[in-house]
């Protein structure tokens, strides 16, 4: 007879989720992540935690932190008749959301003096289906997160590697799809959200430079207009400057008679982004935020560097509870930088935006089915909403 562990082991497997269940066997632990003391400007190491497991039951959770509801929220599930599919508003970019069985829930969120109606869903193993779930915010309450808006390829200065470098979506025709994405879906909601949410803000890679910190307002503090100006003109030469010729694709593999295929691999995977194919300072250089988004003067600039637990607090002392997340990529920074979901979801009431995010699409010419399954794999412990169903609430 199988153990409780050998059970979810198997169930891991039968879900096609290799990898997640190998994970979950070993124990991983979370990258370290490096807390940045702002007077001394010292870095430490934070604690490492064994990583979240969506296959873990609710009540496992609860028992190692006891919740204390300040209402009882009523579970009742009113099946919901010839549901229209989900996140079609974007056919392009995401393949529709849909299943056999759609159900309404009561209201989850419910501010007092809420002005903003964000509608959501989830999916339930348990309850066979899609919960639909609506929810009334305070917009002051709220703010919108855009995960990293990489400005490459897009005419700033900071272009793909040739011949055989690559970054963000990894090649220049995806880069540009994902900035025509970026132009039509994204930086229209955050025009519309803007004089709602408290907050419009991005998260980057890269060091905390001197230049981004006087191009942005950041977590640390509000440049002038001159000082914007003039970091700004210096972050286009530094990229304009920089040359961005790589290293050809590698044309000898040697290889064992053994196991000929462990040593290609080894040696010729399929997102080397190390200096033999990106030139040497290529990450270091100040990643603008891309130029398909309208950024304004109040908009703040997240540095990943910084670690969460100062974006963390930076959001909590201005009061906000709410955030809803959008960027890139859905299966990867969306959910495992400073600003992803798994790190939000810890102290806030996140709202994914689906089809505001793209999925990483190799071997394909197109997203929208990458970016359907991560979408709804992190409809399991996530809410999950659309441009459209995010809308002012008219007196």
């Amino acid at each position: 007879m199988l153990c409780h562990k050998e059970r979810l082991l198997w169930l891991a497997l039968s879900l096609g989720m290799a990898g997640l269940a190998a994970t979950w066997r070993t124990g991983p632990m979370e990258p370290t992540a490096i807390v940045v003391d702002q007077e001394t400007d010292t870095a430490t190491a934070a604690p490492q935690t064994p990583l979240f497991n969506p296959l873990v039951s609710t009540a496992q959770a609860a028992q190692a932190e006891p919740a204390q509801p300040k209402r009882i929220y009523r579970n009742q599930l009113k099946k919901i008749e010839n549901p229209q599919p989900l996140l079609a508003d974007c056919p392009e970019f995401i393949e529709p959301v849909n299943d056999l069985l759609r159900f309404e829930a009561p209201v989850l969120v419910d501010d007092p003096e809420a002005d903003l109606e964000v509608r959501a869903w989830r999916f339930s193993y348990n309850a066979r289906g899609i919960i639909e779930i609506p929810n009334r915010l305070r917009s002051r309450d709220t703010a919108v997160i855009m995960v990293h808006p990489w400005g490459i390829d897009d005419g700033q200065g900071w272009t793909t590697p040739e011949p055989a470098g690559i970054a963000d979506f990894c090649t220049v025709e995806k880069n540009h799809l994902a900035a025509r994405h970026t132009r039509e879906v994204i930086d229209p909601f955050l025009k519309r959200m803007r004089g709602k949410a408290q907050f419009i803000m991005y998260s980057l890679i890269g060091q905390r430079d001197d230049l981004r910190m006087k191009m942005y307002r950041t977590l640390h503090g509000t440049p002038t207009a001159a000082e914007r100006e003039t970091a700004r003109a210096a972050v286009l030469q530094k990229l304009a400057a920089f040359d961005y010729h790589g290293g050809p694709l590698i044309d000898e593999i040697p290889v064992s008679t053994e196991t000929p295929v462990i040593d290609y691999f080894r040696q010729y995977g399929g997102t080397d982004a190390s200096a033999r194919y990106n030139p040497p300072g290529f990450w270091d250089l100040p990643v603008p935020v891309t130029s398909d988004i309208t950024v304004f003067p109040d908009d703040v600039l997240i540095f990943d560097v910084d670690g969460y637990a100062i974006l963390r607090d930076f959001l909590k002392r201005h009061g906000i509870r709410h955030v809803l997340l959008v960027g890139y990529a859905t299966d990867m920074c969306f959910c495992k930088t400073t600003a992803g979901y798994d790190n939000l979801s810890k102290d806030f009431n996140v709202f994914l935006v689906g089809d505001a995010s793209l999925a990483t699409f190799p071997a394909n010419s197109t997203p929208r089915y990458a970016t359907n399954a991560h979408i709804s794999y992190a409809s399991l412990m996530n809410l999950v909403t659309q441009v459209g169903w995010v809308k002012a609430i008219r007196d």
